[in-house]
């Protein structure tokens, strides 16, 4: 008992403190997820001993926490892009999601195999673990509001949502070449049917049961003033389904999720316009919301809104969670983090690879030179890279992966450190428009 009323005492005091200083902290270079990892670390065996996560041991059930926390920030994600499709920003999403991600793969297998000696398979797993950016730390990338179009963040937070699942097929390559039975074993051929089959079908299930969701709830109120409220069921449910019905066929869950988001916020656009939906709710009173969601002009505004404004408070606590249990990880592996072999690749890989790639596939966008910049330097490593790893661990033949384990952990951690001081400060002065220049008296 005296342990379960620490625990309960530490997570009641840490959520009553962000919740107190999250104003504070946004104002300040650092963010959540710093405070998260330190308070892990402390609870971890390299100071009290409170929280011993063993990624062998208790790998598997991690991984599900881990899972779990993406497809709830995957769903939040796609419900913030309120883009049409035809629009030329969603060419930023292929860009980075999959050139800059499959060129960040190339060079840190390279480095993985050539410098640190690592066999092929390793080198590959390691590479696809580092590749993808973090949607759940990302909250200070993702646009504003849905119908923000702003460029730079809806490039970012679309990367996140998308290469998730883009770098699953390497993962499994990678894995293939360590020993692991699966779709990569194949011929090449039937390797490139399952990535085509997981990629188009992942995205089909999403697609179908966003819009077929938001479609029959909204039907049910406008026509029957039925299925009212509850839209927290809706959204796990709708999570939960697309993730598991992709799986289920084979198909890549997190771009379902994905997919499910953009569908939904899709549906709802077709229907409230080109307005965006807080404005046109902006005159409905907090008990009227019942009332608004049994009207057809602002059904789908209510449900899209509701959903996401849940999604993300969600998301808050999965944030919490994963980033403690990270931290304590990483209290127990601290030392390995302190090795030149694991400070060279991680700095390769924020200062160098990440640059490089974004640069290279972001060649003849739409973006500024500005733009590219911040991208370039953005992309925050964090609970998806830490998913793969456990992924990777639980799979592999043994300890194969161990070499690696700690070259991850110091990306999150680098990431999470280097990212989180500067990206809000980095925003808000390329948010700020610059003073017009004062003309000279006499000048033209």
């Amino acid at each position: 008992m005296p342990i379960e009323a620490t625990w309960f005492v530490l997570i009641g005091g840490l959520l009553i403190f962000m919740a107190l200083a999250r104003g504070v902290i946004s104002n300040l270079p650092m963010s959540g997820a710093m405070v998260y990892l330190v308070v892990g670390f402390v609870l971890g065996p390299a100071v009290t001993g409170l929280l011993t996560p063993e990624l062998h041991g208790h790998g598997h059930v991690i991984r599900l926490a881990t899972e779990t926390g993406l497809v709830v920030s995957l769903f939040a994600i796609g419900l913030h892009l309120r883009v049409p499709l035809a629009d030329k920003l969603w060419r930023l999403t292929l860009r980075l999601g999959v050139v800059a991600m499959v060129l960040t793969i190339a060079i840190m297998t390279a480095i993985g195999y050539y410098a640190l000696a690592l066999p092929i398979g390793v080198a590959i797993v390691l590479a696809a673990t580092l590749a993808p950016t973090d949607p759940v730390l990302a909250n200070e990338l993702r646009p504003r509001e849905a119908g923000d179009d702003e460029p730079l963040r809806f490039a970012l937070s679309s990367e996140g949502g998308c290469n998730d699942g883009a770098a699953w097929p390497f993962i499994l390559l990678g894995l293939a070449l360590c020993g692991v039975d699966n779709a990569a074993q194949q011929s090449p051929g039937a390797f490139l049917l399952s990535v085509l089959w997981g990629v188009g079908s992942g995205i089909a299930i999403g697609w179908g049961f966003g819009t077929g969701v938001v479609a029959l709830v909204t039907r049910l109120r406008t026509r029957f003033n039925a299925a009212l409220g509850l839209e927290a069921f809706f959204a796990l449910g709708l999570m939960s389904a697309c993730y598991g019905a992709a799986l289920l066929i084979q198909g890549y869950g997190f771009l379902a999720v994905f997919a499910g988001g953009v569908a939904l916020r899709r549906r709802e656009r077709a229907f409230t316009g080109d307005k965006p939906p807080a404005a046109a709710l902006e005159s409905v009173e907090q008990g009227e919301m019942e009332q608004a969601a049994m009207d057809p002009d602002l059904a789908h505004a209510v449900m899209a809104e509701s959903m996401m404004a849940f999604a993300v408070e969600v998301e808050h606590l999965v944030e919490l969670v994963l980033m403690l249990l990270i931290g304590s990880v990483v209290s127990a592996h601290w030392r390995e983090l302190l090795d030149w072999r694991v400070v060279g690749p991680v700095f390769l890989l924020l200062a160098v690879v990440r640059p490089v790639s974004t640069s290279v596939a972001l060649l003849g966008s739409s973006l500024s030179r500005h733009q590219r910049l911040l991208a370039a330097w953005l992309g925050i490593r964090g609970v998806g890279t830490f998913y793969y790893l456990l992924f990777g661990i639980e799979h592999a033949p043994g300890p194969m992966l161990d070499p690696i384990v700690a070259i991850v952990l110091a990306a999150i951690v680098g990431s999470v450190f280097l990212h989180g001081a500067t990206a809000t400060a980095l925003l808000n002065r390329y948010s700020t428009p610059s003073p017009p220049q004062r003309i000279p008296e006499g000048g033209t």
